[in-house]
Formats: C-alpha cells, structure tokens, sequence
C-alpha cells in the first residue's frame, strides 16, 4: 500500500489536471529511450561530514526558515481506490489520529478522491547535516547571470551536446531543454547539470553510463528527457519550498522508508536531499549525497565561492500591483494559491478565468495586463514573464510569471510595456487545463514567493490568503471576501478591475 500511494504521489503530482485552475505539466512527447540499470563510476571514500564548505561560519539567511513546531503537517490528495486505513499504514500514522486531525468518523472512515487530508509527520531518523550548496546555487538567482548553458555543455562535449527530442511538437536540443527547465521551474541550472552527470554522465561523456540520466527511480525515462527533467526540478522544488515552510521535511526513499532533513540547515541543501533520497534507500543516501557533491565540484567548483546573500531580503516588500485585466470587466476567482509550476514548488500562485470563456479552451478576447511596469520575456507558448526591474533577466529582482496567457501578435519578448498594457488572452495553453484561466505566480531572484507567506500577495489591494489544501483560501480587501471557486458566481468569487 505504501509503494501504491508513493506512486500516486509522484506521477498526480506532476501532472496535475481535471480543473480550470490545474497547476502547469507537461504532455509527454512522442519519444522513447533506451533503458539500463543506474550505476555510478564515483565510489565516496571519505565521511560526508568530510565536504569541504569555503564558508566559515555557518549557513545563514536573511529570512530565516521558521522553527519546526512540535506537529509538522503534511498534506495528502486522496486518490482513486484509496482508504483511510490504507493511507494510515503508509505514513504511519493511525486511523484515530488521521480521523480527528480531520474531522472524519473513524468508524465509517469516508473519504472521496481528490479531497485533501492533513497528515501529522511522524518520522524520527534524521539524514546527514551537512551543507551541500547555498539557496542562490539550487535556484534560478542572480548566481546564474554569467552562467551559459550552450556553452558549457559545448565545452565538455558529453551525449547532452548531440542529443535532441520533439517536445510538444517542436524539436529541442539537450541545451534547450535544460535552459527551459529551468527557467519554468525555476531551478538552476547547473543544479540540474550536476545531477544529469552523477546519474549518467550525460556532460562529459559521449557514450553514457546509463540512460536513466536523472536516477532510476525516475517514471518518465521511457518516455522523454524533457518529462525525466521536469520531473526532476519538480523533486528539488519539494525538498526546498517543503522546508521554507517547516524548517524541516521528511524525504521518501526508493523502495519505502523516510527520513527527516534536520533543521538548522538550509532549503538548498534540503532540494538536493530529497531528490537524492527518492533515487536511494536510506543505507546509500549519504554516499549519494557525497557522491553528488563530488560530481559537482568538479564540472563547476566550490558552490559556495559564488552564494549570493541575501537571495531574499527580510525586509523585502512587494510592489504595487494590480489586477491582470483592463478597469471595469471582471473575471473570476477560480483558484486559491497552489504551486507556481509543476505540483511542488512553492503556493506562489493564483487561477482568474475570463467571463467570456467558461468551461472551454478557446481563446479569450478579454485582453489580460501588465499588473505594473516592466519588460516582457516570452517562453514557450502560453508562458510569459513581467520583469520588474526591466533588466530582462528572469534571475534578479521581482517577476511575475502568467502562465496560459497567448501573448498577442503586436507583443514582443523584449518589449517595455506600462501597468495596464494589454499583453495577451486566457487560454489553455502552457500546460494542462480544461477551462481557459490566468496563472499568475510572483518569484524575487529566483524564489518563488508564496502567495500567504511572509511577503503576502496583494492585488488592486486584494490580499489572497491560502486555504488547508491548494486550491483554496479566499481574496480580501477592506472587509470584503471572495472565496475561490471552479465557479462563475457575482457574490463569491467575481473580481473586477481597475
């Protein structure tokens, strides 16, 4: 029952759909590859303690991680088939205590898919202390703003250098599939470098050492490099906004078993954890750690020489923004905050669907805005960025991502554009959706920002609050209240512009 829910788990929560407000997958693409079993040449030989830290003091961040409470919840989606006592079995916890943490009969224990449990973490064993690499390395942050992708997978002239796949109909390279991952999951990318080497050699080596280039226990290895990515940097995102949250995370290991991060670490080290742990038991996790650390030094150095701190600054507040649609229409509130991209990353994101299309995906003709000032930056169809500080690059400062937004034909990705600037239309487009909607996520040098964290998102002076599972929670400004829905309803969730 726990390896069925596992399961579940990992491949729900990538490609979340089945609502308007789906967070952002991807459609697996035509393509197939050749399969072994993982091995790795680099065999640690020293204690992890041993991972030499240029820092001399000890890690610390302007916006410190919280204290992890006496009872860290976990949040659980039920999915098809599944029991109360069945998810009780495999997260350890028994039926009585899931039943009163919410508000279920434990005698007749029903539950229904898609509804969402808390879970109290009940883990006690804790992984290894030591630093792996600072926030600014494991997140697309001004660290990278030197950093050429082409060129450094040109210069060590590994299989990534040749190799190429279709992905949603359009043909990328290896170097255009990594710059893409991590620019919508926001990830860095030598991060992801590091790990496509420790597990295949992909880098440097032109005949690899495996095909499962992003670890065995990977679902998506015989369907496509772009989803074994993806997948990937949606692991690293729950390790690091999992534990921005707590201060503390329990990673689940391949083949069962979980185990603690201790706190007083740092959320970097915490994503690298956890996708180690999901390709490891617990008797090899800290070899792999070391393992991966080593790979890393030696393709890019000391990852600490280039940490840039503070990534996110304790008195950080949020610019003014406004509602993404022109003054006077009024579209919907249709999804409370939930993950940014992909199913793991931080809730930095809130649904608006147009009132002209309800239930479809055509094509809008409501115009969406620029909620403030600032430079365009086109990606793949239905993904645009709104650079803040008009400097272009999508690692430093605040942006604001609108995601299944088609940018309109006299949009260009460069172009300077002023609050309240039409800028594109709702649609589908972007991932996966089943009702045209604007996805809108906030991230600043590179982190994303939740929605109701400690710099609270505020819209025309609407302020979004979350609820207990993502998808909800409710919008406020001066005593009134919006409540997200997958509905199109005046009194509860119609906001209009201004």
């Amino acid at each position: 029952m726990r390896q069925r829910i596992l399961a579940l788990i990992s491949v729900s929560l990538l490609l979340t759909a089945c609502r308007p407000s789906a967070a952002p997958a991807t459609d697996p693409p035509s393509t197939s590859q050749q399969t072994s079993e993982h091995t790795n040449p680099i065999q640690p030989t020293e204690p992890l303690a041993s991972i030499p830290i240029a820092s001399a003091t000890p890690y610390a961040s302007a916006m410190p991680l919280p204290t992890p409470a006496d009872q860290i919840v976990e949040i659980y989606v039920v999915q098809w088939g599944d029991t109360l006592s069945g998810i009780s079995l495999a997260f350890d916890v028994s039926v009585d205590e899931l039943a009163a943490l919410n508000g279920l009969n434990p005698e007749t224990a029903a539950i229904g898919a898609g509804q969402t449990l808390r879970i109290p973490l009940h883990v006690t064993r804790s992984g290894p202390a030591a630093a792996l690499l600072p926030d600014s390395e494991l997140v697309y942050s001004p660290a990278y703003l030197d950093f050429d992708v082409a060129t450094t997978i040109a210069q060590h002239g590994g299989v990534l250098s040749s190799f190429g796949e279709t992905v949603n109909g359009r043909w990328m390279s290896g170097t255009e599939i990594v710059t893409t991952v991590a620019r919508q999951y926001s990830v860095g990318p030598r991060v992801l470098l590091a790990l496509l080497e420790h597990y295949g050699g992909w880098v440097t080596q032109a005949q690899p050492f495996s095909y499962r280039p992003l670890g065995p226990a990977n679902p998506y290895y015989e369907e496509s490099f772009f989803l074994q990515l993806s997948w990937a940097a949606n692991r690293i995102n729950e390790g690091y906004y999992g534990y921005k949250q707590h201060g503390q995370i329990a990673v689940s290991f391949d083949g069962g078993g979980r185990a603690l991060v201790p706190p007083n670490l740092n959320a970097g080290t915490a994503g690298v954890y956890n996708i180690l742990a999901v390709n490891s038991a617990w008797e090899t996790w800290q070899n792999e750690a070391l393992a991966f650390s080593e790979t890393y030094r030696r393709l890019f150095g000391d990852p600490f020489a280039r940490s840039f701190e503070p990534l996110v600054p304790a008195d950080l507040t949020q610019p003014s923004l406004r509602l993404p649609w022109e003054a006077g229409q009024t579209f919907y509130y249709t999804g409370g905050p939930h993950a940014a991209y992909g199913s793991r990353s931080a809730w930095a994101a809130v649904d608006f669907a147009p009132p002209d299309i309800q239930g479809s995906c055509y094509y809008s003709a409501k115009n969406v805005v620029a909620a403030a000032d600032g430079k365009l930056v086109l990606g793949e169809i239905g993904e645009t960025y709104l650079d803040l500080d008009g400097d272009g690059n999508l690692q430093t400062g605040w942006v604001v991502l609108y995601l299944h937004v088609v940018a309109r034909d006299d949009v260009t990705s460069g172009q300077q554009v002023a609050v309240g600037a039409p800028i594109g239309y709702a649609s589908c487009e972007g991932g996966v959706s089943n009702s045209s909607h604007v996805h809108l996520a906030r991230r600043y040098n590179g982190e994303w920002m939740a929605a109701d964290g400690p710099v609270p998102l505020v819209l025309s002076g609407w302020q979004f609050r979350a609820g207990v599972g993502q998808y909800d929670g409710t919008a406020t400004r001066a005593g009134a209240t919006k409540t997200a829905c997958e509905c199109w309803d005046e009194t509860l969730n119609a906001l209009v512009g201004e």
